[in-house]
């Protein structure tokens, strides 16, 4: 009897990248591989990077470290944006046996040939600055959800991001790929699908519709329970997107836009397309026609030449925009952006200061809008089941709730009545009914 070979994956970083990595886990799938959890003993060793922050940057040498010291003897490949921009670094990393780049982590088989570790690791990465190639992926790894990729790469070229390094040009699927693959996903039983990619709110630029096109013929064409919006530009959420999850119960009415500073002055700096009059707009219309929407917001403090004074602006700024969540980044220089060769840098401990105060904010602005929300019954997707009896979900407003049920009730739409909020930031709910 033959063995089948060992793979283990570990992904870092956004959706799209968890959804690449299932596509990649696929391919494994059909050549006979069986999956097992990373760090556990494996023959082959995949890690899908991320290189958004310094921070991102260390996650994933300590990851390689960690795979290296697992499973010594494993082939061990590094994909992603990482590699993209850092092949040579990664590859001078012991333990490394190939490096591929964002175009060629999907043609992993014809540069691994038969998965023997090699004395020198082979380093494949293209041009990325023409890419118009556009994989289709989407994860199956979780039993509720599926994050399925609608658009790659962008053309925005925020003087901080090196995003367009990794990934290439803004494109996308065709609506009709997409509508196949979220039929795929819905005869395995998956009941909501996130729409993911760099710059989702850019789907179909060139000539391939638009992200209210496929929002329409989704709805239209396939019987998935719940879709959902990850981040869109505030300059691209348009008013027609937004009327229509108003009117649309499948949709969430959930919403993530990039602040990134309430400072018009530091948003110019940054080379953002919007100022924030545009982007209070936007959360203004979101409320009067779905008053309870969750709103999430991404926030960069220490921005070279962010100043005191452009630090309270932002802080006045969150506290009156009615936002739900936050997510905090302390700026890091990245090589090859206009921003690292700025001057007038923010000390260390000055934004490590910053990102304590801000984090405390995003921590009241939860707080308030979970109270909001006691009292009211929600749909919540069940996604987890602990032994205590307990069970833990979403609604569509992105409220995480736990509540007492049946592990049956895993993978299933429940009427929820939200009654306290929990320890840990969770919401405790009583369940009405379960579909």
């Amino acid at each position: 009897m033959i063995k089948l070979r060992r793979v283990a994956f570990h992904t870092l970083g956004c959706k799209l990248n968890f959804a690449e990595t299932d596509t990649i886990g696929r391919l494994f799938g059909e050549r006979g591989f069986s999956k097992v959890g990373f760090g556990r003993e494996a023959d082959v060793v995949v890690i899908n990077t991320c290189t958004v922050t310094g921070s991102a940057d260390k996650k994933c040498r300590n990851i390689i470290g960690r795979a290296t010291r697992t499973s010594p003897e494993a082939f061990l490949v590094v994909v992603g944006c990482y590699s993209q921009l850092k092949a040579e670094e990664i590859a001078g990393i012991p333990g490394v046996d190939l490096v591929l780049g964002s175009r060629e982590k999907f043609r992993i088989f014809e540069y691994a040939g038969d998965f023997v570790k090699r004395e020198k690791p082979g380093v494949h990465v293209c041009e990325i600055g023409g890419q118009k190639d556009f994989t289709p992926s989407y994860s199956i790894s979780g039993r509720t959800r599926s994050f399925l990729k609608v658009q790659d790469g962008c053309d925005y070229y925020c003087s901080y991001c090196t995003i367009p390094l990794a990934r290439g040009r803004s494109r996308s699927a065709s609506i009709q790929d997409i509508i196949r693959q979220a039929r795929d996903i819905e005869e395995k039983g998956i009941r909501e699908v996130v729409l993911t990619g760099v710059n989702i709110g850019d789907f179909g630029k060139g000539g391939r519709g638009s992200l209210l096109e496929l929002l329409t013929m989704l709805d239209s064409d396939t019987g998935i329970d719940r879709f959902r919006l990850s981040s869109v530009e505030p300059d691209l959420l348009d008013d027609g997107i937004i009327s229509f999850i108003a009117g649309n119960s499948r949709f969430s009415p959930h919403f993530h836009m990039p602040l990134q500073s309430g400072s018009d002055r530091v948003l110019k700096l940054m080379k953002r397309k919007y100022t924030t009059a545009l982007f209070a707009e936007r959360v203004k219309h979101i409320r009067e026609v779905l008053p309870f929407a969750g709103i999430g917001a991404d926030v960069i403090t220490g921005f070279p030449g962010e100043t005191e004074t452009d630090f309270n602006t932002t802080l006045q700024f969150i506290e009156d925009t009615d936002v739900s969540f936050l997510h905090i980044f302390t700026y890091s220089d990245r090589e090859g952006t206009r921003a690292a060769a700025m001057g007038n840098k923010v000390a260390p401990l000055e934004k490590e200061h910053r990102s304590r105060i801000l984090h405390r904010l995003a921590d009241g602005k939860k707080t308030r809008f979970q109270r909001r929300c006691i009292g009211q019954v929600h749909r919540v997707l069940f996604e987890a089941y602990n032994k205590k009896g307990r069970m833990y979900g979403f609604t569509g407003n992105y409220l995480r709730v736990e509540a007492i049920a049946d592990e049956k009730a895993v993978n299933r739409m429940a009427e929820v009545e939200l009654v306290e909020i929990a320890p840990g930031g969770t919401v405790k709910g009583m369940v009405r009914a379960v579909e």
